[in-house]
């Protein structure tokens, strides 16, 4: 560990409560500042000031530490994106630009969890919680497309499936350019948020999608 690391991450005593919780707590610093592979168990149980072996009564490693730090995550995002839809009001659109909103901005000020979800590489037997997590998620986005498209002549509306994968696409897309883990990133001249607005009221509009409001909420 670099001079600067043990610097930053000094051991800090532990003497009661929930490990599990200190030690996800522990690791979302370390992910936010090195990445989901920045780290080890041996080092979170340093910093808390435990034994080396202690973590393991709880997580077998830091893949599954990972995992459930992940899952937890996505069980936040959930609720962002929940909150952000509010049941389609004021109107659908503007309450899906909402949703749009609340993704980057998840993303910007939760950036531990944001990459334990989404660049953290687990094993096979790990991944089921996650996903069951994040469907919950994409679940939202897809119940705000059907609203949305609900109006729509039977002929003309697009599979609502189809419309959510490609916005939350776009949206991820958006929220990685504008990230801190894009090595490449050069300054552009829009807001992360107008940026993702234009693009889906563009895509929109191509569907022959009638919409209420476009004002941003």
């Amino acid at each position: 560990m670099s001079e600067r690391r043990s610097r930053t991450h000094r051991k800090r005593g532990y003497h009661h409560g929930d490990l599990a919780e200190a030690m996800s707590n522990v690791a979302l610093k370390l992910i936010a500042e090195f990445g989901p592979a920045g780290f080890t168990l041996a080092e979170v149980a340093r910093v808390i000031g435990v034994s080396a072996a202690a973590p393991y009564r709880h997580f077998k490693d830091r893949e599954a530490l990972i995992a459930h730090i992940a899952s937890r995550g996505f069980e936040k995002f959930t609720a962002a994106l929940e909150q952000a839809w509010n049941e389609g009001k004021p109107d659908p659109t503007t309450a899906f630009m909402n949703v749009g909103r609340a993704y980057l901005q998840f993303a910007e000020n939760e950036p531990a969890y944001y990459a334990a979800m989404f660049e953290a590489r687990l094993p096979t037997d790990l991944q089921q919680d996650v996903t069951d997590a994040s469907t919950d998620a994409f679940a939202v986005l897809r119940r705000a497309v059907e609203t949305l498209i609900a109006d729509m002549p039977k002929a003309k509306r697009p599979p609502a499936m189809m419309v959510a994968l490609h916005v939350w696409s776009l949206s991820h897309g958006i929220a990685d350019l504008f990230g801190r883990n894009n090595p490449n990133a050069h300054p552009i001249p829009m807001e992360p948020e107008d940026l993702l607005e234009a693009g889906v009221l563009i895509y929109l509009d191509g569907l022959g999608l009638p919409l209420e409001s476009s004002k941003k909420g």
